[in-house]
């Protein structure tokens, strides 16, 4: 199947800082990074620890914002904002998987996936038809009501992939998506992610040391000291 051709930037971040003040002693997580993603690329960030792969998804995901600098997320210039801003547009416009999952434990698959749009209900008038559509779409149709205790890690990964996709976000953000996962699970969630960017255009931002999940990626970052070492 063709790829998605790519056109205008869904991330543009332009010279990002990230100080944080531990004490009296200053940290400089990102030091002036810069970077574009296209619209529906699959983009690898790779790093050592203290690189700031984590300071980066952060503000990319809008869990927090720059010190300076501007971060347009699908036009919109969220670099500033904070509190309610900052989670009103986390909630429309990006989709977080998590190596941990994060599912919530006493609710079923379904439940899972409808949470993003019990807090915003984004036009859609029946939100269980859209979960249901997503959670077919990953091969769990026959397991909807099963909560995760009753699914395996792979099973769990892929209600936390129909949840990230659910409010139809402009990027899906994937930290290690594969790292609780043994090798042949990992391999079907890898199959399944590439999949829905061939199929919808989805915009993939993998966060992982894993070489192999990075190879899957059309462009690899290397981040060092905060700064984009090369792609």
């Amino acid at each position: 199947m063709a790829r998605i051709k790519m056109s205008r930037s869904v991330v543009d971040a332009v010279d990002l800082t990230k100080t944080y003040l531990m004490g009296d002693v200053r940290v400089d997580a990102l030091r002036g990074l810069s970077l574009k993603i296209k619209h529906g690329e699959v983009v690898a960030i790779m790093g050592p620890s203290g690189s700031g792969k984590s300071t980066l998804m952060n503000i990319l995901g809008c869990l927090d914002h720059p010190t300076t600098g501007k971060y347009l997320l699908n036009g919109e210039n969220v670099g500033n904002l904070v509190g309610n801003e900052l989670a009103e547009i986390r909630n429309r416009q990006v989709g977080f998987v998590f190596q941990s999952y994060n599912l919530l434990a006493r609710s079923s698959a379904l439940a899972n996936v409808m949470l993003p749009l019990r807090y915003r209900r984004n036009g859609y008038e029946l939100p269980q038809a859209k979960a249901k559509e997503l959670l077919t779409r990953v091969g769990l149709q026959d397991r909807m009501h099963h909560k995760p205790y009753e699914l395996s890690g792979g099973e769990q990964q892929r209600v936390a992939l129909a949840r990230a996709l659910v409010n139809d976000p402009a990027i899906v953000l994937a930290d290690e998506p594969t790292g609780n996962l043994d090798s042949k699970s990992g391999e079907e969630i890898m199959e399944l992610i590439m999949g829905l960017n061939q199929e919808k255009g989805v915009t993939l931002i993998l966060v992982t040391h894993d070489l192999h999940v990075a190879n899957h990626a059309q462009r690899i970052v290397h981040l060092l000291d905060g700064r984009v070492e090369n792609e």
